[in-house]
Order: structure tokens, then sequence, then C-alpha cells
């Protein structure tokens, strides 16, 4: 085991401002999101895995909750009232007998893709047990017990203030170390950002597209820099529409101009579809005659940056190539790429060995894929998928049908989270590699699960003066 000395810095450089924040767990485990390429130790007894700094919140927050006193009645308060806790568990004990009995009982009748010994290679092989069974599954158990950790604690006591500071903290981080990379890379400076890439991955943090520097933060490449921006930006987009949040519509504004920069197709791709249900909002808006003043907006800025580059190339033809080849290489001809080449032959393999195991799968953490939805299909089989979109569906629902029962900033906080989560599995659909749906997710499921039950227990003691101030519109805030 190898300890990394800027990992451990970064860490407590987060406890400590996670503490001044009023929630050093909660608001910790949120932010450290915003180091996706700092590790703090490298584990070479497990084929040199690197847990991000995520995971030492995550232990910590599980740690303290199981040290509360009254641990076993809190855990059957969970259990008892959260029914998509149950499915969790469930698919956490099918990842672990899956991890340890499909990569044995299917050993040589179908071909994975696992990481080789040389840094950051996938290479093809038979199936076979591999370290990646034991250090993906744990990371995917210690997600879903941080999962029932939150939920102890959101019913327990209201904590959204805290889940809305970590959040904040988070995107700010994202978009600060965003902004440090790109102007360190266009003035000249060089990548400024590369002493925190602490973890055993592959990095490619100095590559360049159609002659553009290829932001990617924290991050180790581009396309999971943009995975990130994207959470980030549906977060705070959802924030800022529901509250007015001035500093929500910075970091919109921020994190847009990130995405764009950051010459991923995954960005691309990604915002397209997230382009689409603002589309259908405003469109909504526009046929029951009732505009508000930020669609206008938007749609001000739209028009405007059309004008200004239908004006740009009128002054000058050429002034707008490099952009085309920017959209040429990371989006019509992307697919044409050896990289697409290679990244669509593992998916086509994934899915062939979801037939060659009868659909049960190869085991978690046994094969790399190039998109979550059948990195899942193939990894966890028909049984495992099953339960994971019934998870999906659970966020999916969020808060419809209890929202009057849930104080406005409750209800904004819920649906901004759930939306990142959403963003974030799109980004990981384009470009993911493993069936684990990232921490994002499960902390926006236990968010979700928690406020509805909260919001079940406020309607069972049914109040009308409650009722008629909880569905009161969401009141401008010029903060976070």
């Amino acid at each position: 085991m190898q300890v990394s000395l800027p990992g451990l810095l970064v860490c407590v450089a987060i406890l400590a401002i996670a503490y001044y924040s009023r929630g050093m767990l909660i608001v910790g485990l949120v932010a450290s999101q915003a180091f996706g390429a700092t590790a703090v130790v490298t584990l070479t007894f497990l084929g040199g895995s690197s847990p991000l700094i995520y995971t030492i919140f995550e232990v910590l927050l599980v740690a303290a909750v199981a040290a509360r006193r009254r641990i076993w009645f809190d855990l059957g308060s969970v259990f008892g009232s959260i029914r998509p806790v149950w499915i969790l568990a469930s698919l956490m004990v099918y990842a672990i007998i899956g991890a340890w009995l499909f990569p044995r009982f299917f050993a040589g009748q179908t071909a994975v893709f696992v990481q080789s010994k040389i840094r950051g290679t996938v290479v093809e092989a038979s199936l076979a047990p591999v370290s990646a069974n034991i250090s993906q599954t744990g990371y995917f158990i210690l997600g879903g017990l941080t999962t029932i950790a939150l939920c102890t604690l959101l019913l327990h006591a209201s904590r959204i203030d805290q889940i809305r500071r970590g959040f904040f903290l988070w995107c700010g981080l994202h978009a600060g170390m965003g902004v440090v990379d790109f102007v360190g890379k266009n003035a000249g400076v060089g990548d400024v950002l590369a002493p925190i890439r602490t973890a055993n991955y592959a990095i490619i943090s100095d590559a360049y597209e159609a002659g553009f520097a290829r932001i990617t933060g924290p991050f180790s490449e581009a396309s999971s820099f943009a995975g990130a921006s994207l959470a980030c930006l549906a977060f705070s987009y959802t924030y800022w529409r529901w509250t007015r949040s001035r500093l929500a519509q910075c970091l919109s504004a921020i994190l847009l101009f990130l995405t764009f920069l950051s010459t991923s197709s995954t960005a691309y791709v990604g915002l397209t579809l997230l382009c689409i249900p603002v589309a259908l909002s405003m469109s909504a808006s526009v046929l029951r005659g009732k505009v508000e003043r930020e669609e206008i907006l938007i749609a001000v800025l739209m028009v405007v940056g059309v004008v200004a580059v239908m004006g740009i190339s009128l002054y000058r033809a050429d002034a707008l190539d490099p952009f085309v080849r920017l959209f040429s290489s990371t989006i019509i001809n992307k697919a044409d790429s050896a990289s697409g080449h290679e990244r669509a032959y593992w998916n086509f393999k994934s899915l062939q060995s979801f037939i060659d195991t009868t659909g049960l799968g190869v085991g978690f953490g046994s094969s790399r894929a190039s998109s979550w939805p059948i990195a899942v299909l193939s990894q966890l089989g028909f049984f495992g998928s099953l339960m994971m979109a019934m998870l999906l569906v659970t966020l999916a629902r969020g808060l419809s049908g209890v929202r009057q029962w849930v104080a406005p900033e409750t209800d904004a906080v819920v649906a901004s989270i759930r939306n990142a989560s959403f963003a974030g599995i799109i980004a990981n659909s384009v470009s993911g590699g493993s069936a684990d749906p990232g921490i994002l997710f499960f902390i926006a499921l236990a968010v979700v699960s928690a406020t509805r039950v909260g919001a079940l227990r406020t309607a069972a003691g049914f109040d009308p003066g409650s009722r008629y101030q909880a569905a009161q519109p969401v009141p401008a805030v010029d903060a976070a």
C-alpha cells in the first residue's frame, strides 16, 4: 500500500472546509467529488487500485452512522419506511454473489476486456476472476452503504441545508479548477493541476483536439471532466430556475462555458440530450402564455449567440474553421475514428458476453464496456439490470405526488440533485465503462427516498396551515 501525500493534504483541506460549513461528513462527501483523479492510497494487493478522495468520506460517514447508539433502531426505521432500500440491499447481495461466482462458473466461455499490467491499457481476454471483481464490487457496496447511512441521517433530522451547501461547494470547486486548467493551458503555463492527479489511472491531461487544449480539470481525461461538468451544470441550472439564485446563475454560465470548451464528445452529446427537456419546458411555457423572465433571458442569449456567429463568419469566412474541425472530430467523425471503433467493439463484445452467460452476467468488475447501460447488462445480467432499473424509476419519480408536503427550498434542492444524477448517468451512458452508477447516484437516491418518507410523515399529521405554506411558490434568493 502506497500513501499519497497530495491526496492526504487535499482530504484534510476538504475536511477543514466542510467543518466550517457546519456539516463535515455530508458536505465533505459531496464536495470531494470535485477531485476525480486524486487518490489517498494505492492498494498494490488489489492490482494497483487507487481509491479516490470521496471513498474516504464514504467510509467515515458509514462508520459514524454505524457507531450511533441507536443504530439498530435507526436501521429498522430505514428498512421499515423506505422500500427502495430493500431493492438496493438485494442488488448489493446479488453483486457480491455474481462477482465471486460468475467469473468462475463461466470461466473461459466468453471474452471480456480487462485492465492489463501496463497502466491504462485494456486488453481482450477469456473470462476469469480478476482483482477488479473485488475492488469495483467493494466500491459499489460502499456506495450502497452510503445510501443507507445517508437515509439514516436524513430521516433522523433535516439536513437538506448541509446537502445544499455540499453541492454548491462541489460545483464551485469543479468550476474553479476547470477555469484554472483552461487558463493555465492557454496561457502557456502548462498543466498546473498535475500534482493532485495521484490516482493510478491513465492520465491524459495534455491532449489537444483540432488545435484546442482539452480541459481536464482535476480529472484524468476530458470525458471524465465533461461528465462531472454536465452533472454540476444540471444542478446549478435547475436550482437557478427554481429559486432564481444569483450564485447558481453564475455557476451555470461558467459550467456551460467549460462544457463547451472541454472538446469531449461526451460533453456535446450529453449537453444535446439535456437541452431537450429544457426546450420542452420553454415550449410549454409559450403554449400556456406564461413565459418567465429566465426563459426570455435564455432565448435572448441564444439569438445573440447565433447573430454573433453569423457576423463573425461574414466578416472573416475562415474564422470559424477551428470550431468546425472540432465539431467534425468530436461528433461527426467520432464513430469512424480508431477510438470509436474500439469502444464500439467493447460494447459489442459486452453484449455478446451477456448472451454467452444466458443473461446472468459476467460478474461485477469482470469486464469493461463503453456505455453504462451495456456495462450493467453484461456484468449484472438480467436480474441485476432489473433491480437497477427499479432504482432508476424511484429516482425519476422524485417527489411526484408528495410535493405539496415539502418546503419549497427542499423541493428545489431535491429536484436539482435528481437532475444532476441523471445528467451524470447520461454522461456515463455515452462513455462509462463500469456498472457502478457512481457516488452521485447513491447520494441522490438517499436524498429523494428520505425526503419522500418525510413528506409522507408530514401528510399523516396533516395541518391545513402547513400544507398552504408548503404549496407556496419558491421564493427568490440571491445566494446559496
